[in-house]
């Protein structure tokens, strides 16, 4: 079994787009897998362990995982993952894969896709809560996608996360950014709200400071239950990770993005449509992603050996107590 450190990963510079194509792949084919709802685990402190595991269909076969990610506010950085994974064919275990930079790259990719998909049709401002790794992904990702138009992105100040955020991507010439100092101008005018926060007690923002069109993709899901119960529609990467929620029963229209995309579901009806997109983050994206990453490594025999290996020296024997 391979290990697959965060500096594997990130040496093999994978573009922003191939991120996109990945999920794109996962959310068409999401009815081939087989995905079990995460069991979620919280602690006090705002501590929280996410195990999600999946079945996937890959080039080589059947492929299966299992992700961990933990949230330590004290620890930096406060959320860290590891993803096992295994040839669900031949029950061979794979790899141990860091999993920090697939987590931020296929959350920020399922976020600009719901962007692409959902967005209303002349969309140009963009109004960003939570300005870390995943709010970084999505803005690379869909910066490098859409180019074709001028975006305002209206920063909420942090710290000094807004300045930083900024000098990340000034070398995109179709991003203007404005740093902002409240919610209520974060959201307000906004076309598009994208909160990347890790946690909220209470929801953010009242009713009226959401405009007719917007969409509102709330990455971590907190902040925005109030959206659950006047917005025309509400997507969802998977139903079995969102069902449980106080108000989905009282969502006036519901539907899981993949079934937009397969035409089994109808996406936005109009510019002036509230729309909600709960990107949960379902495993099969990390699995799918991990898949991808091992399959890139095995493909190239010298980077392949280089990576380390895990010996645990299973029994070889059918009996051995």
């Amino acid at each position: 079994m391979k290990i697959i450190s965060f500096e594997d990963v990130s040496s093999l510079k994978i573009s922003p787009v191939h991120c996109y194509e990945w999920v794109s792949e996962m959310i068409s084919n999401k009815s081939s897998a087989f995905l079990p709802p995460k069991t979620h685990m919280n602690m006090p402190g705002n501590i929280f362990c996410n195990v999600m595991p999946c079945l996937v269909p890959n080039s080589q076969g059947l492929i299966g995982g299992v992700k961990v990610v933990t949230r330590y506010p004290q620890r930096k950085p406060s959320l860290d993952s590891k993803i096992l994974l295994f040839n669900a064919d031949t029950g061979n275990f794979l790899a141990l894969i860091d999993g920090n930079w697939i987590t931020a790259m296929r959350t920020g990719a399922v976020a600009a896709h719901s962007v692409i998909h959902l967005a209303k049709k002349d969309w140009c401002t963009i109004g960003m809560i939570g300005l870390g790794n995943v709010a970084r992904a999505t803005m690379l990702i869909l910066a490098s996608l859409v180019t074709d138009k001028h975006i305002t992105v209206k920063l909420l100040r942090y710290k000094d996360q807004a300045e930083l955020f900024a000098e990340r991507f000034k070398d995109f010439s179709n991003l203007n950014f404005q740093i902002v100092d409240t919610i209520e101008e974060c959201i307000k005018k906004s076309d598009i709200i994208i909160s990347c926060a890790t946690y909220f007690e209470n929801d953010i923002a009242p009713d009226d400071w959401f405009e007719e069109g917007v969409l509102v993709v709330p990455v971590h899901t907190r902040g925005f239950t109030n959206c659950d119960l006047f917005f025309d529609k509400v997507f969802a990467d998977d139903t079995g990770h969102v069902d449980h929620f106080k108000n989905f029963a009282k969502f006036r229209y519901y539907a899981e993005i993949s079934d937009v995309i397969s035409g089994n579901a109808i996406g936005r009806g109009n510019d002036k449509e509230r729309i909600l997109a709960y990107n949960i983050g379902v495993s099969i994206h990390d699995i799918n992603y991990a898949a991808h990453i091992y399959n890139i490594f095995e493909q190239t025999p010298e980077a392949f050996n280089h990576l380390m290996d895990a010996k645990l020296k299973d029994p070889s024997s059918k009996f051995w107590v």
